[in-house]
């Protein structure tokens, strides 16, 4: 049984009477689920994820001032909650941040330094995707005030286009420069740790690339690939980050004038497939493969002159 399906029913089991119990007259604003960090946020719990943080649990989200004149009072009661459920102990949790009484704005401020969604293009283009990824994961299992699910569907709607079109600039510049020039480069040189390290700035700009053009906020790295196969758009150029990757560390048995060839046609064909959607979705007319000849024509369409002019290689947010 996955992790979600846990804390619904360990919510459903004891949680939804504990709240009526011991907060009846402000019950009905409370907002419940399981949303943030772990793999059972994800869905990608396993039996590896399972030695740590996997326990019955649920979040609850309180406005401010129910948060503080019946915080302490609530969370008592949810530790007092029977520790062992679906065959599994609370004993596990190393980290009780997690789940447990929280407020609304409080949850927000943890991962994205903020208490609501961005007002401004600025505010959004330097959120980290992956605290995005962590404010709209999970699920909320009911919600009648509204509020943490308010915040929660602006989020899920996505950058705005302006930004949208300033942080695809910004993965097409790093993945030209340590994809389809510096990899090849150090390859070249026989130099192991350069090229390992332009190869891994190339896959986060490529996956975070993919993400974007799916509309998906990019998980923790540990999770970005796995969740990247689901994605419906670009699968091809996903396998083949999966291909290049494997290269890279089989390079003592290729030698490096054969893995230069096969990590040049692979990190090519990434670009190429990333490049025929840039075009199809209606950011850049420019056919080249090579991702560095789309800046301009992906840039000169962001309305927002600020953000337009920010530089085009800068991490904003990766």
């Amino acid at each position: 049984m996955k992790g979600l399906e846990i804390a619904r029913k360990y919510y459903e089991t004891y949680g939804a009477e504990m709240i009526e119990k011991n907060c009846h007259d402000i019950s009905s604003q409370i907002a419940v689920g399981l949303v943030g960090e772990g793999s059972q946020c994800f869905g990608f719990d396993d039996d590896i994820s399972k030695d740590h943080d996997f326990a019955p649990g649920f979040c609850m989200w309180l406005k401010e001032h129910d948060f503080i004149c019946s915080g302490e009072k609530l969370q008592r009661a949810y530790d007092c909650l029977p520790d062992m459920f679906c065959g599994l102990s609370r004993d596990n949790i190393q980290d009780g941040s997690r789940v447990g009484v929280m407020s609304v704005k409080g949850f927000y401020r943890k991962y994205l330094g903020i208490t609501d969604a961005p007002k401004t293009n600025r505010g959004w283009l330097f959120l980290r995707e992956t605290a995005l990824a962590v404010c709209t994961n999970g699920e909320v299992f009911r919600d009648e005030l509204g509020k943490f699910s308010e915040i929660r569907k602006a989020l899920l709607g996505f950058y705005p286009e302006d930004v949208l079109r300033k942080k695809i600039a910004a993965r097409a510049a790093v993945m030209s420069q340590a994809g389809q020039y510096n990899l090849i480069r150090c390859l070249q040189r026989e130099d192991n740790v350069a090229s390992m390290l332009s190869v891994s700035r190339f896959t986060e700009s490529a996956l975070s690339m993919i993400f974007l053009l799916n509309r998906r906020y990019m998980p923790f790295y540990k999770w970005a690939y796995r969740s990247a196969c689901d994605l419906p758009n670009l699968k091809a150029a996903v396998a083949k980050i999966g291909e290049l990757n494997d290269m890279m560390c089989s390079l003592h048995i290729f030698g490096y004038r054969k893995a230069r060839d096969v990590v040049f046609q692979i990190t090519e064909d990434i670009c190429s497939e990333v490049a025929d959607e840039l075009n199809r979705q209606g950011f850049s007319d420019v056919t080249s493969p090579f991702l560095q000849d789309h800046l301009k024509d992906i840039m000169i369409r962001i309305g927002d002159s600020e953000i337009r002019g920010l530089p085009a290689i800068y991490d904003y947010g990766i």
